[in-house]
């Protein structure tokens, strides 16, 4: 157990999280210290709509599924309460359920519309005259007022009604789409009216049909029919609860009527861990009336994890979503059961020994040239967090591997680029937003293009894992480091998974979803419309680096389940919203997406709340739309990367994965063909070895640390091709003529003497190597045009010094080629036997021998 006072203090923060270890409770904050970053308090350019939430104090939701209620101007288009869309207008609350679903070749889409607004006729219409009363981890409740008169509202996700509670208000309806065409069974002509008391209505518009109910005694209501809308208006101020539901088949009412007296009016969210590999999730409604007769929908991911339901027919009651149909369940106590990863720091076996050689080569190369490189300056929050994630990949790697020796350089690296996060003159510094409350870019507190929103809180869980990942290595290597900085580090935890709303600084798990099952990315830039989240595997990663930060840390158990629940939560739901599964059937109860024409696409690329489609808002290749469902590569997503997915992906896509032109990214390839090798080691691991780039957040070390510690990894390596290593001559094959290098120290095949032929140095490089002219010491280059000869010029190598040297396709064994790693083209023999990287493909290469 290590000692030290951040240690202690953490350690005696959690014990408030219970001894016991796996007993039920919502735990208690991580912490309550007002954060004091670098960067100092501000305040962004977005502020929270102060007439929303009078009478409450920050923190408030930036990313819940109602958070447009009080960002911007207020009148966001909210995604729920599912299967409603929603938005409060000045005069009242607009809902609807899409009438039509579309799938134009690339998304499925249910535009939002809006069927009614329900007021009141007294309200004023003054935008400010509404507010939020109360919120919890799912459901928000929204009062208007006017004088004495109020309309107060629960929203809550999963209620197949919306419920309005009246008190000294005149109920008024007003159609959102067309004409009201018939009321209480009767029929209206443009211009005409239906007067009917009673305590369930009918009524149509273009919409379709809803059911009114009336759970507070008989009630007088007049439906008029006129300027191409229609307005339904109470006869006298009304004391109680009229319940809202749109009726999608006429048989649906049947249970719809049995269950309408039974309302809820929030939720409580509670997990256990019954057990060291088990969580339980579990959401509680608060209810009015007979608390088994509550009648909800569920979603596909629901339904796989849902202990002992109580499930009417699916023909009873259904709507189908973006997300897939909702089922009814009966009762207000869900328990959703998970298993929880057990895996954190490394993958749960060692590497293969067929790799191992070739591994520890790669560690060797990619430390010593992260060595001789100065640490990086941050220059923002994302690109530099994926980076040093990834570099830090290489120290955990290493001391697996049991290279202890070349942890400490990578650690140091990690150091001294994190001391500017500390250090209150850098240009680029984590701030406290006090509006909503939240650790963000400085810079971007007033751009909302600066680091993708990161200052309007988009994206936080994508940045902050890196960050937190990072950061826990260290800590697992450098204890004095984890206590000088360990509380600046959990400032940024606390932003993401914040597991209480005791902390007077945070919101309860920003980005969560709870009812959804995922995360959203989008925050409140641009007034907190639409939800989109793109990067499933980041969002997951931004869990991954929670759980490993608290590894580091030593926190209690508590929280370490936390946060694998958080993981377990997120992993299943990516596999069923964003991984697609042309096997599936379209009838198949849990299948999200009925039509085949969908689930052919293989992966979705953006979920939002009225979309979801195999695109992006920044590229349109395959590559790029499966890459961003897979990266980061780290030992917790083998538990996402199954094999009928990963194998379609790389079916999907194999007109870009084959292509070597260089159009199509080698480090979006690099994650594809890892996710590969949780079923395909083998074939990943030969696919892997045309790579020459594996981006910022990949390295060549952890690209094949991760294909080689997958379960069925034996000999994955011993069939995967390398170069030659050691002092050679080059002959080209076709001339006899030996490579020696002239005056500029330009290659040439011109000698016909081995003896007289240049002296060469084959090195290691990741799935490559170096050719270093001995004469001169110097490295050959090849320029990125292919209109120059190689030439031994560089004394040190990087890019342009790198060649991928293979059995050339059709030839004689020991004939090679030679393949620029500068622009992909592989190495040809001018007329003159000048030795240039101009050839298009392989059979354009020349072959040559090595001896």
């Amino acid at each position: 157990m290590r000692s030290g006072s951040f240690l202690l203090s953490f350690g005696r923060l959690f014990a408030v999280l219970g001894a016991a270890g796996l007993a039920s409770a919502i735990f208690g904050p991580i912490g309550t210290d007002k954060p004091n970053p670098p960067g100092g308090t501000v305040s962004n350019t977005g502020p929270p709509l102060g007439s929303f939430f009078a009478g409450h104090n920050p923190p408030y939701p930036t990313n819940d599924w109602w958070s447009g209620y009080g960002a911007g101007t207020g009148d966001a288009v909210a995604s729920g309460p599912f299967p409603y869309e929603s938005s409060l207008q000045p005069a009242g609350i607009n809902f609807g359920i899409s009438t039509s679903r579309q799938f134009d070749g690339t998304s499925i889409k249910q535009p939002t519309q809006t069927d009614w607004t329900a007021g009141f006729s007294e309200h004023s219409g003054n935008r400010g005259d509404h507010k939020a009363l109360s919120w919890d981890r799912q459901s928000v409740t929204v009062q208007y007022f006017t004088g004495s008169s109020t309309l107060t509202t629960y929203l809550v996700p999963g209620s197949p009604y919306l419920t309005f509670n009246y008190a000294g208000a005149t109920p008024k309806f007003t159609s959102g789409q067309g004409l009201i065409t018939s009321f209480g069974g009767q029929n209206i002509a443009d211009g005409g009216s239906a007067t009917v008391s009673g305590t369930r209505f009918q009524v149509v518009n273009s919409a379709g049909t809803y059911i009114i109910y009336s759970l507070s005694g008989s009630i007088t209501l007049k439906a008029t029919a006129a300027s191409g809308g229609g307005t339904i208006v109470a006869s006298a101020p009304f004391n109680g609860v009229l319940r809202v539901v749109k009726l999608n088949d006429p048989s649906h009412a049947t249970l719809l009527d049995q269950h309408s007296s039974t309302y809820p009016t929030a939720v409580n969210t509670d997990y256990s861990f019954p057990d060291a590999n088990t969580g339980v999730l579990t959401f509680t409604w608060t209810t009015t009336g007979t608390a088994s007769d509550l009648l909800l929908l569920t979603w596909p991911h629901h339904r796989k994890t849902l202990q002992n339901p109580n499930y009417p027919a699916t023909t009873a009651l259904n709507y189908l979503t973006t997300k897939g149909y909702m089922y009814p369940i009966l009762g207000n106590v869900w328990n959703l059961k998970y298993t929880l990863p057990n895996i954190d720091f490394n993958a749960p076996r060692a590497p293969d020994a067929s790799c191992t050689t070739t591994l520890i080569q790669g560690l060797e190369y990619e430390i010593s040239q992260l060595v001789a490189t100065t640490p990086d300056v941050p220059g923002d929050f994302y690109g530099w967090g994926n980076k040093i994630a990834a570099k830090a990949r290489l120290a955990l790697i290493a001391d697996h591997v049991g290279r202890q020796d070349l942890v400490q350089p990578v650690i140091q690296w990690l150091e001294t680029t994190y001391s500017h996060w500390f250090d209150s003159s850098s240009a680029i510094l984590a701030a406290y937003e006090q509006g909503w409350g939240g650790i963000i870019n400085k810079n971007g507190a007033t751009d909302a293009n600066v680091d993708y929103g990161n200052g309007f809180y988009n994206d936080h869980h994508f940045h902050y894992g890196y960050f937190l990942t990072g950061a826990a290595v260290i800590a697992k290597f450098d204890n004095n480091w984890l206590n000088q900085h360990g509380s600046q580090v959990t400032y940024f935890l606390r932003d993401i998974l914040n597991p209480s709303p005791q902390d007077p600084y945070f919101p309860v798990t920003r980005h969560r979803d709870w009812f959804a099952g995922h995360s959203w990315a989008s925050g409140i830039a641009n007034g907190a419309g639409s939800r989109d989240q793109e990067s499933s595997g980041e969002a997951i990663n931004g869990y991954y680096g929670s759980l490993l930060w608290a590894t580091a840390a030593e926190a209690s158990a508590d929280f370490r389940n936390y946060a694998r629940l958080l993981l377990a939560t997120e992993i299943q739901a990516t596999q069923v919203y964003w991984h697609l599964y042309p096997s599936a059937s379209s009838t198949d109860r849990d299948n999200p997406y009925p039509e085949a024409g969908v689930r052919q696409l293989i992966t979705m690329g953006n979920v939002e709340d009225w979309q979801s489609g195999a695109w992006l808002f920044w590229g349109d290749q395959k590559v790029e739309i499966a890459a961003i469902q897979i990266l980061p590569v780290t030992p917790d997503k083998e538990l996402l990367y199954d094999a009928e997915w990963a194998q379609n992906v790389v079916s999907y896509a194999a007109d870009e994965l084959n292509d070597t032109t260089g159009l199509y990214g080698d480090s979006w390839k690099s994650v594809i063909y890892a996710a590969l090798s949780n079923s395909d080691p083998k074939r990943a691991a030969t696919l892997s070895t045309t790579l020459t780039d594996w981006g910022s957040g990949n390295t060549y070390s952890n690209q094949l640390y991760f294909i080689s510690t997958r379960p069925n990894a034996a000999g994955a390596c011993s069939a995967a091709p390398s170069n030659p290593l050691g002092n050679f001559t080059i002959q080209a094959a076709d001339s006899g003529q030996y490579v020696v290098a002239d005056g500029s120290s330009n290659l040439i095949a011109s000698s016909a003497s081995q003896s007289s032929a240049s002296k060469f140095n084959f090195g290691f490089a990741p799935n490559g190597g170096t050719i270093l002219l001995q004469s001169n010491n110097q490295f050959v280059t090849a320029d990125q045009s292919g209109n120059f000869d190689l030439q031994a010029a560089r004394a040190t190598a990087s890019a342009w010094e790198i060649f991928i040297i293979r059995q050339k396709v059709g030839a004689a064994s020991g004939v090679y080629t030679i393949q620029a790693a500068s622009n992909h083209q592989y190495v040809t023999v001018g007329a003159n036997g000048a030795l240039i990287n101009n050839g298009a493909n392989e059979s354009a290469g020349a072959g040559f021998r090595i001896a």
